[in-house]
């Protein structure tokens, strides 16, 4: 059993404890704030992680201070689940790209909830940027639909996911960034009038435009049941390099936000990624490298710019439960660094055999 202390990073130990199936007790959660223990959408994902396995066991103390998760089989199939309106769906969607490739059956899961807002990785981002760069693993049927946007406070949207299962992912070797090429995009805008979009796209235009030719963002507005529960709007720009690596960024607009300076923070959030080097976005980097790990004892490599802190953590929490440690060597010209690793040799055991 791995003793662990503090609130930080609950999802990805529960994950790296389900894919490793070793058991987990973490202490500390938060017992000297005024409000001690676990917060409602920990408690929530907790029941998403009893839904998605079969035999797993949580034990919570009276104060909420305690956990102690023994993981069970992933199984998966059709499920549908609420992720309530404290986190957004991606909050809950991340973890499960993490663990559904590796389940008994193909996975078909319905999240509802909030799709958009600042705290939590979009599911735009995730659509298009995450589950794009995961197919360099093998993982081609990864499948996320935007069936309603839901913007805070009281969410109202839903999101279908679907993926295939495999036995065994296929190592990478990704160093070469390129040259951008293109730049794509969706302004969303929900219970707002529609030239909300259009002026974000003004905006993000006026920046873009001094860098790249090739730039198109599409302009989604959704009406009737498909809005949602509350007003908002937002835009996801991406970058495609010449290599075929993605960069994604994504912004919300609140009260008194003027749509024009929503895109031309979002184009700027870009043109910082794209400078900070790397064949993926700092958003992304935890899954690609957890998946390194997790791939036959082969090497991978992959080139990143600098680390989130997020990112830090899982590199630690990989050594942890899997054993793997990475090889980094800095790139002084490019201001990047090379991540190599000798996957672990994971298997999905629970797939049938024909």
């Amino acid at each position: 059993m791995l003793k662990l202390k503090g609130s930080a990073c609950f999802r990805q130990r529960l994950v790296c404890a389900t894919l490793s199936g070793k058991q987990v007790y973490i202490s500390h959660i938060r017992e000297n704030d005024a409000e001690p223990g676990l917060k409602d959408y920990e408690a929530n994902f907790l029941r998403l992680m009893e839904k998605v396995t079969n035999g797993c066991v949580v034990e919570i103390n009276e104060e909420g201070t305690a956990v102690k998760y023994t993981p069970g089989i992933i199984v998966v199939g059709t499920i549908t689940h609420d992720c309530g309106t404290s986190r957004a769906i991606g909050y809950f969607l991340e973890p499960l790209l993490c663990l559904c490739p590796f389940a008994k059956v193909n996975s078909k899961i319905t999240l509802n909830g909030i799709t958009n807002d600042d705290a939590d990785v979009s599911i735009d981002t995730l659509r298009t940027a995450t589950a794009t760069m995961l197919q360099q693993f093998g993982l081609e049927d990864i499948i996320i639909k935007v069936l309603k946007r839901g913007a805070p406070p009281k969410g109202g949207g839903s999101v279908l996911f679907s993926c295939s299962i495999v036995r065994e992912l296929t190592p990478i070797s990704i160093t070469e960034v390129g040259k951008v090429r293109r730049v794509r995009g969706v302004a969303y805008a929900t219970r707002v009038a529609p030239t909300f979009g259009n002026r974000v796209i003004e905006g993000a235009r006026s920046v873009m435009g001094d860098f790249s030719p090739d730039i198109f963002i599409n302009a989604e507005h959704t009406k009737g049941l498909e809005s949602g529960l509350s007003p908002g709007f937002g835009l996801t720009l991406l970058a495609e390099t010449t290599t075929g690596c993605i960069i994604s960024v994504e912004h919300m607009g609140g009260p008194g936000v003027v749509p024009e300076d929503l895109g031309k923070n979002v184009a700027n959030t870009l043109l910082e990624e794209i400078y900070r080097g790397g064949c993926t976005d700092s958003t992304t980097q935890s899954v690609m490298l957890l998946f390194m790990a997790l791939c036959p004892e082969d090497v991978s490599r992959l080139r990143l710019g600098p680390l989130s802190d997020y990112t830090v953590q899982i590199i630690r929490h990989i050594k942890e439960f899997f054993g793997v440690t990475f090889k980094i060597t800095p790139d002084p010209e490019t201001k990047t660094i090379l991540y190599t690793c000798l996957g672990s040799g994971f298997k999905n055991l629970a797939k049938r055999v024909y």
